[in-house]
C-alpha cells in the first residue's frame, strides 16, 4: 500500500505542489537504488579484481564469447569512449585481448584470455551473494527486473518519440 491510498479506495491522486518533491521521483528511486547495488557490488567484486563496469564487460564475454567492441557496446548500452579504457584496463590485467579484426581492420575483436575464462568460476559466487543482500527472494527480483526492462522499453520509445533525430 503507498502512502496516498487506504485499502478501500483507489489512489488519491498527488496534487501539482508535490510533483518536483525528490521522494516523488521515479529516476531518483532508481539512481539511489542503482548507487546502493554499486556499493554492495564494490565490496563484492573487489575479491575478484573487477569494477562493477568491468564485471558487465565480462559477464557479456562469458555469455557471448569473442565480440567485436560495437556489439559489445550494444549489449552493455555504452559507446566505444566509454569502453576503450575499461576494456584497457582489463587487458592489462590479463583478462581479455584487444586484437583487429582479420576480416575488418576498423574493427577491434575483444577476446578473453585463459584468464578471464577461468575467473567466470570465481564468479559464480557474486549473484548468490547480491540475491542475499537484496532480501527479496529469486521469484521477486525475477518480477522486479521484468518491470525495469518494461520500463527501459518504454524510456527508449519515448526518447525515440521525444527526438526523432537520434536514432
Amino acid at each position: 500500500m503507498t502512502p496516498t491510498s487506504t485499502p478501500t479506495s483507489a489512489p488519491v491522486p498527488v496534487p501539482p505542489e508535490n510533483w518536483l518533491l525528490l521522494d516523488r521521483q521515479i529516476c531518483f528511486s532508481l539512481h539511489a537504488a542503482s548507487r546502493a547495488f554499486n556499493g554492495v557490488y564494490r565490496v563484492i567484486l573487489k575479491e575478484l579484481g573487477l569494477t562493477y563496469p568491468q564485471y558487465l564487460v565480462m559477464l557479456v564475454l562469458w555469455e557471448h564469447g569473442d565480440l567485436p567492441v560495437k556489439r559489445l557496446g550494444e549489449h552493455l548500452r555504452l559507446d566505444s569512449g566509454t569502453l576503450s579504457p575499461l576494456l584497457k584496463r582489463l587487458e592489462s590485467a590479463g583478462l581479455v585481448r584487444r586484437e583487429r579484426s582479420a576480416r575488418d581492420e576498423r574493427s577491434v575483436e575483444i577476446r578473453l584470455t585463459e584468464e578471464g575464462s577461468a575467473l567466470r568460476e570465481r564468479a559464480l559466487q557474486v549473484p548468490r551473494r547480491i540475491v542475499s543482500a537484496t532480501g527479496f527472494r529469486l521469484d521477486e527480483i525475477s518480477e522486479l527486473r521484468e518491470r525495469l526492462d518494461q520500463l527501459t522499453s518504454a524510456l527508449d520509445a519515448a526518447a525515440l518519440e521525444e527526438d526523432p533525430g537520434n536514432r
